[in-house]
């Protein structure tokens, strides 16, 4: 607890308790305190790794994009539409929330299983494969050339401009 609090005075460090009091109040008093998140002993390495994982997910500070200009294609996220000169573009939800992670995540190298879990969340039960699929759509419908495929890991998002 004092550690927690010790953290909380220099900045806005991500935090998760590992403990082996299993309380409510034990709970209560380190999430109000300033945890992130609280696990109990015994736990999984794979949940651990997993809630890292979403627990700096969210505490990144990217600004989020919700519309964006890809060469002579609009692409509107909230609305989940695209179109271009000659109007709108038959593109599917799952495609532009593809799209959307690879252009969160501009620069850097994602497996299919981070999209995967981003877009469909750790239960499902859609195959990693699947992910070419929706790739090669969205490349072949917005026509992108800005979907790199890095060899045995995954994908990347790449523009020379800032989005």
């Amino acid at each position: 607890e004092e550690v927690l609090k010790e953290i909380r005075k220099h900045g806005r460090l991500p935090v998760i308790v590992l403990t082996a009091k299993d309380s409510i109040d034990d709970k209560i008093g380190v999430l109000t305190d300033g945890a992130d998140d609280y696990i109990t002993k015994p736990f999984s390495m794979l949940i651990l790794g997993k809630r890292i994982t979403a627990l700096l997910r969210r505490s990144q500070s990217k600004p989020a994009v919700n519309m964006i200009k890809l060469g002579d294609v609009t692409v509107d996220f909230s609305g989940y539409t695209a179109c271009d000169e000659n109007g709108k573009i038959d593109i599917t939800p799952k495609e532009l929330e593809i799209l959307k992670v690879l252009i969160d995540n501009k620069g850097l190298v994602l497996s299919r299983n981070q999209i995967l879990d981003d877009v469909w969340g750790y239960d499902c039960d859609v195959i990693d494969r699947t992910i070419d699929a929706y790739i090669r759509n969205i490349r072949k419908k917005l026509r992108l050339d800005c979907i790199t495929t890095v060899k045995g890991i995954g994908y990347k998002f790449e523009m020379g401009q800032e989005i």
